[in-house]
């Protein structure tokens, strides 16, 4: 039987992902997934999108908006261009996207099934029951949008799919999974992602199945005896399933009450603690130091990490900051070694040499068991301290290179 797992506010936010920043999304994107599918396999790539804090959080990690809804259109963008040129060795495909993509979902299944065999018919199918179930049979105030389309070789699918409400500015994400899906219509959802709207009409709850018959019955009785049920329906509230909710903030700045700061200090412990033993050759490379080990024990999280692990997507911001500056400019260097380190140990343990692999995943571990007991500095310390780094660190955001602000904000004090 299907799983839901909870619900997010996402605040509603325009603008578009800077070419600098979309390119290396596409580029992370694309290793992580390799890594997963080294460590754990495909089928759990695909779960891990399905689950809306850990989607939250691979967002943040990538140097996105950390809250907004504007993570689901750049997360889903950036692997369909990512794992594009993988997709034969992974055996992972991405079909939609936003707006005009969305509605090529079904042609790009049906290329799909006379690429590599795959039952596009019934993909297609299942694509479109998706999307009606959400626009449809759950009526909560949010017009769809969005609609990402993630299938194996195999025939295992995520959907992620995002409706709007322009009045109250917010955005409401929707997952599904094959592998928990027994019916398109009773409770099929993997989680359902939004701000809370009090009562909804939501005919997939399990409890509705004597309404869904229902409907059919009336449809042979004349719309008179519609009206009249209607009217009884109406008369009587419903009760709605209770779900764990995840609040996304309206802020845009990331404070302290947003990360739990006992993993942070975890993570930060780890990096100082294994790195040296773990990556003792990694760290003689001109450009690999310190900071970029923190930026990888986050990504090892992401990679290794279990559920509970990404209930503060705004802790693993702190890898590689935002495009808005929030909570401080993109760190471009760091963010390269990054991709480049992973990209090494993804390419060593093809050929059989899983030492690097390894030592992600022990990085990972060693966090976890730091964090009982590991304490540093406050949030406020480790912001200020990154955003005084940034020019040094090839620090760009949306309005510029950072180390070109520092000199115009001297220029004009002089």
């Amino acid at each position: 039987m299907a799983r839901r797992t909870g619900s997010a506010d996402l605040p509603l936010h325009g603008g578009r992902v800077p070419p600098w920043l979309a390119a290396r999304m596409a580029s992370l994107g694309a290793v992580v997934c390799q890594a997963i599918v080294h460590h754990y396999g495909r089928d759990e790539f695909l779960r891990r999108l399905s689950h809306p804090f850990w989607f939250q959080s691979f967002g943040a990690v990538m140097g996105m908006d950390w809250h907004s809804s504007g993570i689901t259109t750049s997360v889903i963008g950036a692997l369909k261009r990512g794992l594009a040129p993988l997709e034969h060795e992974l055996g992972i495909h991405v079909c939609g996207g936003r707006g005009k993509q969305s509605r090529r979902t079904p042609d790009e299944l049906t290329a799909l099934g006379d690429r590599i065999g795959v039952d596009a018919l019934a993909l297609t199918r299942a694509s479109r029951l998706v999307a009606k179930v959400d626009s449809a049979a759950v009526q909560d105030g949010f017009d769809l949008y969005l609609h990402g389309f993630f299938v194996t070789d195999d025939g295992a699918w995520t959907v992620v799919q995002q409706g709007m409400n322009g009045q109250k500015r917010q955005a409401r994400r929707y997952h599904w999974h094959s592998g928990d899906l027994s019916s398109f219509v009773d409770e099929p959802h993997s989680a359902i992602d939004g701000p809370s709207q009090g009562e909804i009409v939501n005919l997939t709850d399990r409890r509705a199945g004597r309404s869904r018959q229902a409907q059919l019955d009336l449809l042979t009785l004349g719309p008179d005896r519609v009206t009249r049920e209607f009217a009884k329906l109406s008369e009587k509230p419903s009760a709605q399933l209770e779900l764990p909710h995840l609040v996304m903030p309206a802020h845009h700045d990331v404070r302290s009450e947003d990360v739990f700061i006992r993993r942070l200090h975890g993570t930060l412990a780890a990096a100082a603690d294994r790195g040296p033993v773990d990556f003792p050759d990694l760290l003689l490379t001109p450009g690999v130091g310190a900071r970029t080990v923190q930026s990888l024990a986050m990504v090892a999280e992401v990679v290794h990490g279990t559920p509970y692990r990404f209930q503060d997507p705004a802790r693993f911001s702190l890898a590689h900051g935002g495009k808005d500056r929030h909570p401080y400019p993109v760190p471009i260097k760091v963010y390269d070694e990054t991709i480049r380190v992973l990209k090494s140990a993804v390419k060593n343990a093809k050929l059989g040499h899983g030492e690097e692999m390894q030592a992600f995943k022990r990085l990972d571990e060693q966090a976890r068991a730091l964090e009982r007991t590991a304490s540093g500095p406050s949030f406020e310390a480790i912001v200020a301290g990154e955003r005084d780094r940034s020019p040094a660190l090839g620090g760009r955001s949306v309005v510029g290179w950072e180390k070109n602000l520092s000199e115009r904000k001297r220029r004009s004090a002089g």
